[in-house]
């Protein structure tokens, strides 16, 4: 029965747009409403619960000691992981991770990483590193949770605050928290969806199931593009990336004011 529905669901998105139109009368390239919530999550080091319409992602990240990678000794490590709740959509289950889930942490990471949102360099404690271990949950999905995951994770790495190392124990003591972690970098990501040759940003998840394929542009303070992603059979042709490329830029401006560092 829901996939009927999605089916009856994404005809009627497609039918809006042959008139010009889009659900809610929501413009092309327009977010539907922002929510961030810092800080949420006493134990976790930095949090966020963030909610792009009714998409709604919890991240947490956790900082703890690990041996280095031999090729970067000095270097403190990030790792980025997500999860699809089963509550969050009816067609996720519980289980190990799905190649939708693995896709959905691998292109946020991959934003982050490569804009190098944090100062990983000289995070030697003894003779380990220092290591970011971010986990995302999706609690609900509404459409575009990339975008959503990527507000939810830059918060919590923007509020990250490392606990006081003690040498004696070699431990971390969790209740001090002393300095907050450098932020060189904000990312956000743009998640564009085609739909009859139309292309819609920041799709609910009916549009999602009407559409077929997916372009997404990160974007890191300074007007630098520092990822893309290109899911599904869609294609786009170069004016049309670089169009998107041109929304991104402005819409980096728009949703990095919700990338928040709380006193």
């Amino acid at each position: 029965m829901k996939m009927i529905m999605d089916e009856i669901r994404a005809e009627y998105v497609k039918e809006l747009l042959k008139e010009g139109k889009r659900k809610g009368d929501r413009g092309f390239d327009s977010y539907r409403e922002v929510s961030i919530k810092n800080n949420i999550l006493k134990n976790a080091e930095g949090s966020c619960l963030a909610s792009i319409g009714k998409s709604k992602v919890l991240a947490g990240v956790k900082i703890d000691l690990m041996e280095p990678f031999s090729d970067r000794p000095e270097e403190g490590v990030l790792m980025v992981n997500s999860e699809l709740m089963p509550l969050a959509y009816y067609s996720y289950s519980a289980g190990p991770p799905t190649p939708e889930s693995i896709e959905l942490a691998r292109v946020v990471d991959r934003g982050i990483r490569a804009a190098n949102v944090l100062e990983m360099q000289g995070l030697k404690f003894g003779d380990k590193v220092l290591g970011v271990f971010v986990d995302f949950y999706v609690l609900d999905n509404d459409g575009n949770l990339t975008d959503t995951a990527t507000l939810a994770v830059m918060n919590a790495l923007s509020n990250l605050s490392i606990p006081e190392f003690n040498a004696e124990l070699n431990a971390f003591e969790r209740e001090k928290r002393n300095r907050k972690m450098e932020v060189k970098n904000r990312v956000t990501t743009s998640t564009f969806c085609k739909i009859n040759g139309k292309i819609l940003l920041d799709c609910d998840v009916e549009e999602e199931n009407a559409g077929s394929g997916s372009l997404t542009i990160g974007v890191a303070d300074g007007g630098f593009i520092c990822s893309t992603q290109k899911s599904g059979s869609a294609s786009f042709s170069k004016k049309e990336v670089m169009d998107c490329v041109d929304i991104a830029m402005k819409k980096h401006e728009e949703l990095v004011r919700h990338i928040k560092i709380e006193g």
